[in-house]
């Protein structure tokens, strides 16, 4: 009977792996299906495991469900940590909480200033999106106007420390921004990988000159959500585990440390269940997450959930500028 048992839990295994495939798309030759299938396996379990625990968060199948976690993080993983702090002349400083009112909560997608999902697809880009996502708030902040910006233009063309499908960071490509006009993403479409430098014939949004530069905040979680309260923020964290990869709902809370491989945008913070989070956009599509959007605990202190609060920074952005 044991094997009998054992038999029809293999099969089952095999039926859900092929709706998922159906659901996603995937195609595979025999070699990659039975590697596939393993993993999908092996994070079926881990989903059950974790999700039997009650951790407050939520773990399920997506489209990365067919990758063990090296292969995932080798490729939606890559923020690329500097050797010393950024210190050019697009920095302008470090925002603080000066001790003034902060909202109970927020959410800048309810707001008019976020920009719907993107999906960076297999190539090592977070870090554009990220700047992108805190441009478009920013720039709508100042001139009523939510546009979506160019990924690919700073895949392409952004090499101030940057290396497009290879990873980056969010500080350097504010520095580039700067000295810039920054494209349309329908002008210039994400392609998920690199190639030639177009933006000479693009559509920009924001003329060169608009950004201004850049601003570090302190690592802190009533400064962070300070500079929430003006603006959504480019934030880096730790991504490199399954809880992370197979994120559905809830509050992470616990599970990863503060070795920084991956940014994103918060958008918001606020309270679920007595719990306090922080509100992220990811880039991952809209299979990771609520819609692509997740929660990590805020209240921890010290580098904050996930290393959240250890390297924030925002945009500056003029709109008065001329075209």
């Amino acid at each position: 009977m044991k094997s009998v048992f054992a038999a029809a839990a293999v099969v089952g295994a095999v039926a859900d792996f092929d709706a998922w495939k159906a659901e996603y798309g995937k195609v595979y030759n025999g070699v990659e299906e039975d590697h596939a299938r393993a993993n999908w396996e092996a994070n079926d379990a881990l989903i059950a495991e974790h999700n039997a625990q009650d951790l407050g968060s939520e773990l399920g199948h997506n489209l990365f469900s067919d990758l063990n976690i090296q292969e995932f993080s080798s490729i939606y993983l890559g923020l690329k940590q500097p050797e010393e702090k950024y210190s050019g002349a697009a920095r302008l400083g470090t925002h603080e909480w000066d001790g003034s009112p902060l909202a109970d909560s927020l959410d800048w997608t309810t707001k008019g200033a976020v920009t719907p999902m993107k999906d960076q697809g297999q190539c090592g880009s977070c870090w554009s999106f990220s700047t992108t996502g805190s441009l478009e708030g920013a720039w709508q902040l100042a001139s009523g106007q939510l546009t979506p910006m160019s990924e690919q233009q700073f895949v392409d063309c952004d090499h101030n420390g940057d290396q497009g499908c290879n990873g980056g960071l969010m500080d350097n490509a504010f520095g580039y921004a700067k000295n810039q006009a920054i494209c349309s993403e329908a002008s210039y479409p994400y392609k998920g990988k690199g190639g030639s430098c177009q933006q000479s014939s693009c559509s920009a949004v924001i003329p060169k000159g608009g950004v201004t530069g850049f601003t570090d905040v302190k690592q802190s979680e009533q400064a962070l959500m300070s500079a929430l309260n003006q603006q959504p923020v480019s934030i880096a964290v730790e991504a490199n585990l399954p809880a992370f990869q197979m994120y559905r709902s809830g509050i992470i809370s616990g599970l990863c440390g503060a070795m920084l491989d991956h940014g994103i945008l918060a958008v918001g913070y606020g309270e679920q269940g007595g719990k306090k989070y922080w509100k992220v956009k990811n880039s991952w599509g809209t299979s990771w997450g609520t819609a692509g959007y997740g929660l990590l605990l805020r209240g921890k202190g010290g580098k904050g959930e996930c290393g959240i609060l250890k390297q924030a920074s925002y945009p500056v952005v003029s709109a008065s500028v001329n075209v």
